[in-house]
């Protein structure tokens, strides 16, 4: 993948998350590929997964199926970030 377009990807994945769970610009810019997100991130609780996962596709133009998604999609950000590229690229 094209380096700027990673970096594309990871910025609206970030937005994604301060804008639907309503985090601070300041704590979406420390996360780090290893930062936990489902279960640590109180506010990415159950109901919230679809509106982030719903934003991503829109501001991504990408189409996210119900089987893609397991448990280690919404593990870490890196893993978030990792799963968007990869759709991204299809």
């Amino acid at each position: 993948m094209v380096p700027e377009r990673a970096n594309e990807i990871e910025n609206t994945v970030r937005a994604v998350l301060r804008d639907v769970l309503g985090l601070s610009e300041e704590r979406v810019a420390a996360f780090h590929a290893e930062t936990p997100l489902f279960g640590a991130v109180p506010e990415l609780d159950s109901m919230a997964v679809a509106g982030v996962l719903t934003e991503i596709e829109d501001r991504l133009g990408i189409l996210i199926e119900d089987d893609d998604i397991d448990g280690d999609t919404l593990a870490t950000f890196g893993s978030l970030t990792r799963f968007a590229m990869g759709k991204a690229v299809q």
